[in-house]
């Protein structure tokens, strides 16, 4: 079936907007004339943190930058570009900053475009609501969740699939600037809409969801997929690319238990049956997958505050101490944390040290000239408690032992290197992910909303 027509060629830039790609290579791509730009915008890879402060990992700077490109080569292929999970954890606040961007590009390009704002943020009401009525599942190894919990959450988002971004791809928007989705929805979308195979439309989503990682040189981001009624075929851009019926089969690996099987919302994908064939030297042509449909629920993402933090860093060079240093760490550990318990009335529960061993050479890096065994480990104590000021107050409680605490009673007290002043380094609030559950909706868009924009800019 390598001859098939392609019903919709999807360009797929970068595995993240964020990560760069290779400009040659999105040229290329244009050149083809892809019938949509898609780009996935984050995901949960750097911990809950983003989605607990509704904040982009990503600089504004980079991101605005690599956003520019891509509004210009939508701008000459005429086609909508449309951003999954934007702001990297696709909270309100984080589709707003993005849309401000877009905002900001258009006004210094003098583009007019038309922009539909798909949002994903769930009100904890509605979620509670939903879990009363027993509309809320549990997914393997998830915690028990209560109204309280919900309550707690600062932020939670649902992961729209192919039905809301169709939605938003419905209105003709020119930019689609979607919150939190699945990786492939936003791929798969147009192919369903179309007509494509839907197990193609599913399964190819999934090996494009993240660029060039499904070819033999991942960091040149940018790959073409073509959709057709039978299967669908994956070309890499960049001239120095392969894409190989190995490279394109393991990413179903990627970031998934099972190789076979994936889940989305509204069923799984099943690629049991499916068959890898080289087409060329750099070209994948993929049949044989299957689309099962199931029950409509979208998986459900929160984050909530588990603590406040101090940090501390002492570099530790004594040989003696350096050969020994999880004795001493072992021992400060215990010694602090009963201090703490005595000196501020605490019980073991309310609060949590950690002293970490970290690499070695962090005082001279370069110019150490001891090689061998490691000359220096740097301990890096993390303070957990319930409040800023009580973690605080712990690390004053552990830094004196970081600084002068001896192996033992008969050794004269060693002095170690703090690299900052003050020592003790206030990390604020630190988030913890509380749900890992999925949210039965009765109508794809019951969770979630789209407004359209109109930006005008002669």
């Amino acid at each position: 079936m390598t001859g098939t027509k392609p019903m919709v060629r999807v360009l797929i830039p970068a595995g993240a907007l964020g990560l760069g790609y290779d400009k040659a290579a999105l040229a290329r791509g244009i050149a083809a004339k892809p019938d949509i730009i898609a780009i996935d915008g984050g995901s949960t890879d750097s911990g809950p943190s983003y989605l607990g402060r509704g904040v982009s990992k990503y600089s504004r700077a980079s991101t605005r930058a690599e956003w520019k490109g891509l509004m210009l080569a939508r701008a000459e292929a005429g086609v909508p570009l449309v951003i999954g999970t934007a702001g990297t954890c696709g909270s309100d606040s984080a589709v707003d900053w993005f849309v401000d961007i877009t905002r900001d590009i258009a006004q210094e390009l003098g583009q007019s475009v038309k922009i539909a704002v798909l949002r994903s943020q769930q009100p904890a009401a509605r979620v509670k609501a939903a879990l009363a009525a027993g509309q809320v599942t549990a997914l393997p190894h998830a915690p028990d969740i209560s109204a309280d919990l919900l309550d707690a959450c600062t932020n939670i988002v649902a992961l729209a699939g192919a039905e809301q971004v169709a939605a938003a791809l419905s209105t003709g928007a020119d930019i689609i600037i979607a919150g939190r989705t699945t990786d492939t929805a936003i791929i798969a979308a147009l192919p369903l809409m179309r007509g494509c195979h839907a197990g193609a439309a599913w399964h190819g989503a999934k090996i494009g969801e993240c660029g060039a990682i499904c070819t033999t040189h991942p960091m040149t981001g940018v790959i073409q997929i073509d959709f057709d009624a039978a299967g669908f075929t994956i070309t890499p851009m960049s001239d120095v690319a392969r894409a190989t019926p190995y490279t394109v089969s393991a990413h179903m690996l990627y970031e998934n238990s099972d190789p076979y099987i994936l889940f989305e919302p509204g069923g799984h994908l099943d690629v049991t049956h499916a068959i890898y064939t080289a087409v060329d030297d750099r070209s994948v042509r993929v049949e044989g997958s299957h689309w099962i449909p199931g029950p409509y629920t979208v998986k459900l993402e929160g984050a909530r505050i588990a603590g406040y933090q101090t940090a501390v860093l002492a570099l530790v060079r004594d040989r003696h101490y350096v050969e020994n240093i999880r004795a001493w760490t072992a021992d400060i550990h215990a010694q602090c944390s009963a201090k703490a318990i005595d000196r501020l009335g605490l019980s073991p529960d309310q609060f949590q040290i950690e002293l970490r061993l970290i690499g070695i050479d962090a005082t001279l890096g370069p110019l150490e000239t001891r090689i061998g065994n490691p000359v220096e480990v740097g301990v890096l104590g993390i303070v957990t408690a319930q409040t800023a000021a009580l973690s605080e107050e712990i690390g004053k409680v552990l830094n004196p032992y970081l600084l002068h605490h001896a192996l033992s009673e008969e050794e004269d007290m060693p002095t170690f290197a703090f690299p900052f002043s003050p020592a003790e380094m206030q990390r604020g609030a630190v988030y913890e992910f509380c749900l890992n559950h999925v949210m039965a909706l009765a109508d794809p868009m019951q969770a979630f909303s789209l407004d359209v924009i109109g930006v005008s800019h002669g």
